[in-house]
């Protein structure tokens, strides 16, 4: 399976993942997957990430138990951008917003 996923990784090691709402379209998250994060995600049914500044894996929710369940997972016409559309359960946000876009730019 991970050579499939080699196609997404060729620009570098991390990939953008746009997280969306199903039935809504509203954007929930942006996060970045490596190759393993992305492995689960599709092996699992539940969203990984990479966090930039932790350096490891998480899954979305592990600890807040606001899980998103992946309907589906679609790349971007270059491969470098992944729209992730997910059923959201609880708030996306870490804030406790049910998206992390809410702070307007002026």
């Amino acid at each position: 399976m991970n050579d499939n996923l080699d196609r997404y990784f060729q620009k570098g090691e991390l990939i953008p993942a746009v997280v969306q709402q199903t039935g809504t379209g509203e954007v929930l998250m942006l996060a970045y997957m490596n190759k393993e994060s992305l492995r689960l995600t599709l092996e699992t049914g539940y969203t990984w990430f990479y966090s930039r500044s932790r350096q490891k894996l998480w899954n979305k929710g592990e600890t807040s138990g606001h899980k998103q369940e992946v309907l589906s997972v679609t790349a971007d016409c270059d491969f470098d951008t992944l729209l992730v559309e997910v059923d959201q359960t609880g708030p996306a946000c870490h804030t406790g917003s049910h998206t992390c876009f809410f702070n307007p730019v002026e």
